[in-house]
């Protein structure tokens, strides 16, 4: 949606299509509609093929998420991590970084930065689909040693091995969790961490945690992980 101008504003292109064509939107239906800022209840004046204008009756107050969850996830097939952009948008992560891990795939660093436009229409598409008035920040790919430097308060990372707390348990363990704090969780690649990078993960003091006795894939996992925080919070 275009910014909105002296009380209207206008969509157009494939998203005027798709409410004409798709949903036969006509002229008096009312609509929530969002700027990328705002949110705002509009009435259709115009319905074209390829453009919609709509009159505002009214901005909508919206509401503040309970914790702002980056998810740094290790690159994997792409229509794989695909997938996990397109769930964890829907859950509420803010921020979906691509991690470049020593157990990723030759070349998928090289290929995914190529895809980063493709990943943020992807994440817009979830985000009008479930009603976001923000949409989450699509990160350029990221070395595996800059992404341990996030500056988030709290730093989970999910571990395979044998003694982790379980994600869940390791939040409720906290002393206190503020409302709007930012917290990243880590997502390693198939075949999991190699020694060199836990050692960076331990020395820069991300927390080892675990999403129970399962083998998940990875895309499985970080969705599992951004619905447990942004529930927990």
């Amino acid at each position: 949606m275009d910014d909105v101008r002296r009380g209207e504003a206008v969509l157009d292109g494939d998203e005027a299509e798709h409410l004409t064509r798709v949903l036969r939107a006509e002229t008096g239906q009312q609509y929530e509609i969002c700027d990328g800022a705002r949110l705002y209840l509009g009435e259709i004046v115009e319905a074209h093929k390829h453009s919609v204008r709509f009159r505002i009756v009214q901005e909508l107050e919206v509401a503040e998420p309970a914790v702002r969850v980056s998810l740094l996830m290790s690159l994997v097939r792409f229509e794989r991590f695909e997938w996990g952009i397109e769930k964890a948008t829907e859950l509420g992560a803010v921020r979906i970084v691509p991690v470049h891990a020593d157990r990723s795939e030759k070349g998928l660093d090289l290929a995914a930065r190529k895809r980063v436009e493709r990943w943020r229409k992807i994440a817009r598409a979830a985000g009008q689909q479930s009603r976001r008035v923000h949409v989450p920040e699509i990160s350029p790919p990221m070395a595996f040693r800059e992404a341990v430097e996030d500056s988030a308060t709290r730093r989970f990372y999910l571990e395979e091995t044998p003694g982790c707390p379980l994600l869940l348990n390791a939040i409720l363990a906290l002393p206190e969790r503020q409302r709007g704090e930012a917290v990243a969780v880590l997502v390693g690649p198939e075949g999991g961490w190699t020694d060199r990078e836990r050692a960076l993960l331990a020395s820069a003091g991300w927390v080892a945690v675990s999403m129970g006795p399962q083998i998940l894939r990875a895309e499985t996992a970080a969705i599992a992980a951004v619905a447990v925080l942004v529930q927990s919070w």
